[in-house]
């Protein structure tokens, strides 16, 4: 597998003080450079950006079927160790955010086997986050 390095991606938000509660709070991510338009974050080490946009619209997503369930297009996340991927679910129910699929593991027995959810920010920005037992084998298996 290729050394990983961070990547960066910027959504937009209608409004950074609840992108802030829920990224820095909520999440747990670090804050990091921002503005009144802009704030990075430390994204389980990749540099995650909401950039404000009071005009944008939160329309309901686009979804396909995966595994029984609807998943929404587009979304964004990180493949975490099992133990934060434990520990982030706990986050997020704990703090009442509603889960668009609920923890559970996909594809189980079979090749790509994960655990993964799926929830939306303030904004309506859909993000799955998800954890193998053997993210070398399990990642891009076929």
């Amino acid at each position: 597998m290729t050394k990983l390095t961070p990547f960066h991606v910027a959504v937009p938000v209608h409004d950074l003080d609840k992108a802030a509660h829920f990224y820095g709070e909520i999440l747990g991510c670090k804050k990091g450079r921002s503005s009144n338009q802009w704030i990075d974050w430390d994204l389980f080490g990749h540099q995650f950006v909401t950039h404000l946009n009071e005009d944008m619209l939160i329309t309901n997503h686009h979804t396909n079927a995966v595994d029984g369930h609807a998943v929404p297009v587009p979304h964004y996340g990180v493949v975490l160790q099992m133990q934060d991927w434990e520990i982030l679910a706990k986050r997020v129910e704990n703090a009442g955010i509603p889960f668009v699929i609920e923890p559970y593991i996909r594809f189980k027995g079979e090749a790509g086997e994960q655990a993964t959810m799926f929830f939306l920010d303030p904004s309506g920005n859909a993000l799955e986050f998800k954890a193998f037992k053997d993210i070398e084998k399990q990642l891009f298996a076929l």
